[in-house]
């Protein structure tokens, strides 16, 4: 019967593994890479504690689509508090962390990642519900998102406690992975798969999505005569969901794709050079979601100038020299509700012949 490590500090493990903790850590590169980590933190505790509160104070944005946005950008957050930890508890303070503080530390970050994919996923759920049955929001109920929510949560934080909760290598310290000492390569592996297959769906539901409004401006087009604004809003929903699955490709799949070749045991792959790099890539998308789904909606950018500048409530009144995406009695995201709206809120012109 293999024996079991607890009691043992992450020196141990960093041994039996390989893994570099502190090769070159005080190098000039090392030090820039701490300070733009740091950077990338007070930009998303600040971003997204203003999407969170624009979401709170403006009355317009209380439907299911931007509670959803608000939990995202909450997700985001807690990406941002789990990757300070991770600084206060890296490099030479990892060999000498008990295995719980690891747990820990990396049951954060797994959790935090976690929770934000989950959010993309389902908002471009709710998005492809809404437009295919050509309406502004879904039938969700403010019951039911809570519900979706706290599901979210759920998800997260069992997933960054399953190595916890049993799966993990400290029974058996021939199966560590490289990256993660006292994580189960198996265990990394389905990480790393799942996290890809959600990414997949992800990208089936927005080209489900861009076919769609696609296949119907064609049609309205030979049909009616509408504005400049009207013919480019496709072109606007392109630019969006080519943003959103860029920022999510660029950002996540690199460090998923070295989790799977490490859980593979890939040996020759060179994972321990660009896993640092990878982490703080990852990270960046925490950074880009405030502006992909919530700076382009320029309800949402008057809002945070609102707050910013103290004089929301007595701007509240005051017309803007914009148009407002949210309608007095309903909301929208930008290229969504522009599309709703152009369809199925304007009567066509009709040509003559």
């Amino acid at each position: 019967m293999n024996a079991c490590h607890y009691d043992k500090r992450m020196d141990f493990f960093y041994n039996q593994s390989k893994s570099q903790t502190e090769d070159d850590w005080t190098e000039t590169k090392l030090i820039m890479l701490f300070c733009f980590g740091a950077f990338c933190c007070l930009f998303i505790f600040i971003s997204n504690l203003l999407v969170i509160a624009a979401v709170v104070i403006n009355k317009r944005f209380h439907y299911p689509f931007y509670y959803l946005l608000a939990n995202l950008a909450a997700a985001d957050l807690f990406s941002g508090i789990a990757y300070v930890f991770l600084m206060f508890h890296t490099g030479p303070v990892s060999k000498t962390l008990t295995v719980h503080r690891w747990f820990l530390r990396q049951g954060l970050l797994d959790t935090s990642m976690t929770a934000s994919l989950a959010n993309l996923l389902v908002i471009a759920v709710e998005r492809h519900i809404s437009i295919v049955r050509m309406r502004i929001h879904t039938n969700l109920t403010k019951r039911r998102v809570t519900c979706l929510i706290l599901l979210i949560w759920g998800v997260a934080i069992f997933m960054g406690a399953v190595p916890t909760l049993g799966w993990n290598c400290i029974c058996d310290i021939t199966t560590c992975s490289s990256l993660a000492p006292i994580y189960s390569r198996s265990y990394l592996t389905f990480w790393t798969v799942s996290n890809l297959v959600v990414f997949l769906i992800m990208v089936v539901v927005y080209l489900r999505i861009y076919m769609y409004v696609q296949r119907k401006t064609n049609v309205l087009s030979s049909h009616t005569t509408g504005s400049i604004s009207r013919r480019r809003t496709p072109i606007k929903l392109m630019k969006t969901v080519m943003t959103v699955l860029g920022a999510f490709v660029v950002c996540w799949t690199p460090g998923m794709v070295v989790l799977l070749l490490d859980g593979l045991n890939c040996s020759q792959c060179g994972v321990q050079q660009v896993k640092r790099w990878f982490l703080l890539l990852a990270l960046m998308n925490s950074v880009m979601n405030p502006i992909i789904y919530s700076y382009k909606d320029e309800e949402m950018w008057r809002t945070f100038k609102g707050m910013m500048c103290c004089t929301f409530y007595r701007g509240k009144r005051r017309s803007s020299r914009f148009p407002s995406t949210v309608n007095s009695t309903r909301s929208n995201d930008t290229t969504t509700s522009h599309y709703l709206e152009d369809i199925g809120g304007q009567s066509p012109t009709v040509n003559a012949k």
